[in-house]
């Protein structure tokens, strides 16, 4: 019997942890570089690496909520509209397009861009919430910018213009500073 988007999927990998794939629900994404490398150094790659996630997503039936690309990282938050299985072909698509194209760049060839990522299922408002203003604050945190809506890979901007003024503060208000996240893969 095939997954349909109304069943609920886990899967175990050997090398890899259990994954577990909910219809309709929401996905909090982190993604490193190898060695955290800063193989997106420049705007024309950041937007490169934005425009791919955005374009895969909805290729593939992601809603994102939430975007941060940086240098060597980025973490996204999204709902599954379709087949919540469908994030591995989505990132694998996405890891595939952008390493091709920076070692094209770069003139090297084969090189490993992008490690393992890591991702869970947001099951509560309280996580959701408090992912949401990670993500959107993600470039302050890393001291790239003092104002996340002036950085121009992260939907900040975007969430104060189309947000309304109670879910903004109840967004930015959500405590996110024992969010840990592991990008040392």
């Amino acid at each position: 019997m095939g997954n349909t988007p109304t069943e609920v999927v886990y899967e175990q990998w050997v090398r890899s942890p259990a994954r577990l794939f909910v219809p309709e629900a929401t996905y909090f994404l982190t993604a490193a570089t190898c060695g955290k490398e800063k193989y997106f150094h420049t705007a024309e790659r950041l937007s490169f690496l934005l425009n791919e996630l955005m374009v895969q997503a909805e290729v593939f039936g992601w809603q994102l909520q939430a975007w941060a690309v940086m240098q060597n990282h980025y973490h996204f938050v999204a709902v599954a509209m379709e087949n919540p299985a469908s994030l591995e072909q989505m990132i694998q698509e996405l890891h595939s397009l952008t390493a091709e194209a920076v070692n094209a760049e770069d003139n090297t060839d084969g090189r490993g861009v992008w490690c393992k990522y890591e991702h869970a299922c947001l099951r509560n408002e309280k996580s959701y919430l408090a992912r949401l203003h990670f993500v959107h604050t993600n470039p302050v945190k890393h001291g790239l910018i003092s104002a996340a809506e002036d950085y121009r890979w992260c939907s900040m901007r975007w969430f104060l213009s189309k947000a309304d003024s109670r879910l903004r503060q109840t967004v930015l208000s959500s405590p996110c500073d024992r969010i840990s996240v592991d990008a040392d893969f």
